[in-house]
């Protein structure tokens, strides 16, 4: 049974003053990769927080499986959304195995352990994120890309249905960003995992993403397909910056910006 995701009339305040999120109606389709874009401060990450249940909106319900998201107990909710949230820190010393390792804590308990089924969720999380080979590599020994694998492999160990990222390319060089945008769409395509994620790049979202939500000062402006919703307009509206939107057989739509 497929479980769907549903925001109906979300918002959310950090202050009580102003709506980080602000009357966020949308249907996460399963089996998609869904990007939220938008400019600093739109609520893009407080958004994938109401998601994910690390606030709870002050009004509006998100329903997971037809059921109210604040109401699943924590291990409950973690079998079902896996998070790698944008900034994540671990002991330098700790390897890389024994970190994937934690995504299995949602499934033990004091009195029980699978050992079996958690050390298949965790050779096929490494292997997905191609980081057999560093399983004994201790994190600081790895590169910024290898270390940003090593965090969707313990999400991945969850062996849930979703996986969230909340601007998995940041910090990382242009080689590292694809390398992760690849694994993402991989992800998505071979396990028909249901990816929303928060991506600053325009190119990236419209190259990698199946659905967009373009956010501005807490609210929706734009959703749907890229091609559908992408425009040298909408652009202008949310960012204030020109830019020339182009189709190419080859790298399909793309933006270039012209001006301020």
């Amino acid at each position: 049974m497929i479980e769907l995701l549903e925001i109906k009339q979300v918002a959310y305040s950090h202050n009580q003053k102003i709506n980080h999120v602000d009357q966020v109606d949308e249907t996460i389709t399963p089996g998609t990769i869904t990007t939220i874009i938008g400019p600093n401060g739109c609520g893009k990450s407080t958004l994938l927080g109401v998601l994910s249940n690390s606030y709870q909106p002050q009004s509006g319900q998100v329903i997971l499986d037809g059921k109210d998201l604040t109401t699943y107990r924590g291990k409950q909710l973690a079998q079902k959304l896996g998070v790698v949230h944008q900034h994540n820190t671990a002991p330098s010393d700790m390897t890389v195995e024994r970190l994937t390792g934690y995504g299995r804590i949602p499934h033990q308990s004091l009195f029980s352990k699978d050992d079996a089924a958690d050390k298949e969720a965790i050779h096929w999380a490494l292997e997905k994120t191609n980081l057999l080979d560093k399983r004994q590599v201790t994190i600081d020994a790895l590169s910024g890309g290898e270390r940003q694998r090593v965090w969707i492999a313990m999400a991945l160990a969850q062996r849930t249905p979703y996986l969230f990222l909340d601007e998995p390319t940041t910090y990382l060089d242009m080689y590292y960003q694809y390398e992760i945008l690849e694994l993402v769409k991989q992800l998505n395509e071979e396990e028909q995992l249901t990816i929303v994620m928060v991506l600053h790049d325009l190119n990236q979202a419209i190259r990698y993403s199946d659905h967009i939500i373009a956010m501005k000062s807490g609210k929706v402006l734009a959703k749907g397909n890229p091609k559908a919703v992408m425009s040298a307009e909408l652009i202008r509206q949310i960012y204030g910056i020109d830019v020339l939107v182009k189709i190419d057989e080859q790298m399909g739509m793309y933006t270039i910006p012209i001006g301020i």
